[in-house]
């Protein structure tokens, strides 16, 4: 399998938020600042991609009857280290991302990465898309996390962006903000997708005259 095919597959044609529409959950949650948006993808992502080396390291002994909770066993291990990991030297983002961090767990993201790709392919392939989809999920929330922050407060990672009179929509870094925007920008994805089949067809009869 092409390893530049599987990581863009987790970027772009199979992203986990603005295509999938999964692990809604933290998007929705934290993405009320830019390194929210960043800290909780990276640590996704560093989760997604060990639990699907070991998954696919495992998948010959893993008995088909208790693979979910092998599976969930996996995943819980690499979190606790990454909680760990951000109490000891990112205490701050930690407090910040909260009760999120341990639900990483649960989140449907990996553990169908786990089931659907790690559990049937080896473990390069697999690792290769654990980073895929972490850097999708990742980009994805950064965004997010980007558009609320800078229209809700007028900064970018607490450094004021836009001049005092720029007004301040507070709603963008409430719960409805995230809402908005999600949907926004997936409206938007959307409708840049459907102009390439036009752009494609346009070129074709230019091609012909």
């Amino acid at each position: 399998m092409n390893p530049i095919k599987i990581l863009r597959n987790g970027l772009l044609e199979e992203n986990p938020i603005f295509v999938q529409a999964i692990g809604m959950c933290p998007t929705l949650a934290v993405t009320t600042s830019a390194i929210n948006g960043l800290g909780m993808g990276i640590a996704s992502t560093m989760v997604l991609t060990f639990s699907n080396l070991v998954i696919s390291l495992l998948r010959n002994f893993i008995p088909a009857t208790v693979r979910i909770p092998a599976f969930v066993v996996v995943i819980s291990t690499f979190v606790t280290i990454v909680q760990f990991l951000l109490q000891a030297y990112l205490p701050s983002l930690n407090a910040a991302l909260g009760i999120f961090i341990p639900l990483i767990v649960v989140n449907c993201i990996i553990l169908a990465r786990a089931e659907a790709f790690a559990s049937k392919n080896n473990v390069v392939a697999s690792a290769l898309d654990g980073i895929g989809m972490g850097l999708g999920f990742t980009s994805a929330l950064f965004i997010i996390g980007c558009v609320r922050e800078l229209i809700g407060a007028g900064s970018l990672f607490d450094i004021a962006i836009l001049p005092e009179f720029f007004p301040r929509t507070i709603i963008m870094i409430l719960p409805p903000g995230a809402f908005i925007t999600l949907g926004a920008l997936m409206a938007g994805l959307n409708a840049l997708k459907a102009k390439q089949p036009s752009k494609s067809r346009e070129g074709g009869s230019c091609k012909h005259c």
